[in-house]
């Protein structure tokens, strides 16, 4: 059972990487729910949403590629941390890194808990810095 839900995320990780779309969508369920409870309005149902997605981040970033760097098994639910990287059509580098938790049922994706955010080098900030923004002290 363990090895089963491991490989829909090996699945879903190679398909990223040889950026086969069908591949991808074959992943998730069609009633897949996306949940993004940082920004709880970009929560999704469906491979349409799914397909429209991937469609955007392939032709954005044609050589993303993606790693998964850890990931648990518990139950019938997979936490993974991942990293997306490559270079926009833009010319500008992309890279994104964080936790998503997929349910996963059946060999597909049933649900996932989106926390892959782009990653920001360059604020200057700081440990100090962000408490401070973030809580709203001088």
């Amino acid at each position: 059972m363990i090895d089963e839900l491991a490989t829909v995320v090996d699945r879903l990780q190679a398909a990223t990487n040889a950026h086969d779309i069908d591949a991808i969508v074959d992943c998730f369920s069609g009633t897949y729910r996306n949940e993004t409870p940082i920004h709880p309005r970009r929560g999704f149902i469906g491979q349409a949403q799914v397909r429209s997605n991937w469609q955007h981040i392939l032709a954005a970033v044609p050589d993303v590629i993606a790693e998964v760097t850890r990931q648990v098994v518990d139950d019938a639910t997979v936490w993974s941390e991942w990293e997306m990287r490559g270079t926009r059509v833009d010319g500008q580098p992309h890279l994104m890194r964080g936790v998503i938790i997929f349910g996963v049922d059946n060999e597909a994706i049933e649900w996932a808990r989106f926390y892959l955010e782009p990653v920001d080098d360059d604020d200057g900030e700081g440990a100090e810095g962000a408490v401070r923004r973030i809580v709203g002290s001088a």
